[in-house]
């Protein structure tokens, strides 16, 4: 039975909507969708602790982490859960998402539903900027757009 969620992303000038798929517990989550009113370039894209979004983007918490890891690229050993690397945004400010992800998950004790997924301002440096905030958050910077993942049909 495939499992369905959505996230409508909402910031100031950054909007959005990405659809999350899974066809099982075992099979890689599917995310698709767009982004707009991005600079153009790399934009740190990241499932947050919390499904909070009562002080904006803020009350989501740090980078979903049952582990205790440090943060890194969606491919390395080492990386939070919530790690999803960058999304691209064109020349006109559009960032289509077509992620296939292996650690996240829709059900289970890795599910992303009810958390927030966050775009940020900056690249994310996937750990490896050697900044002091590339070990925690990839120095990704301001968090510009975020929304709660909910189930869907």
């Amino acid at each position: 039975m495939v499992i369905k969620a959505v996230c409508v992303l909402n910031g100031e000038n950054v909007k959005g909507t990405v659809f999350f798929s899974q066809n099982d517990e075992k099979s890689p989550v599917v995310l698709s969708g767009e982004v707009t009113g991005l600079s153009k370039g790399l934009h740190g894209f990241h499932i947050h602790e919390f499904g909070d979004n009562t002080n904006g983007c803020m009350s989501s918490g740090p980078h979903f982490n049952p582990f205790g890891k440090t943060h890194g690229a969606p491919n390395d050993e080492s990386r939070h859960v919530g790690d999803l690397g960058n999304i691209i945004a064109d020349d006109s400010s559009v960032a289509k998402v077509n992620i296939s992800d292996s650690v996240i998950s829709l059900s289970g004790p890795l599910n992303i539903i009810g958390r927030t997924l966050v775009v940020h301002a900056d690249q994310d440096d996937l750990g490896k900027g050697g900044h002091e905030l590339s070990s925690t958050t990839g120095n990704a910077g301001a968090r510009l757009a975020c929304g709660v993942i909910g189930i869907t049909k």
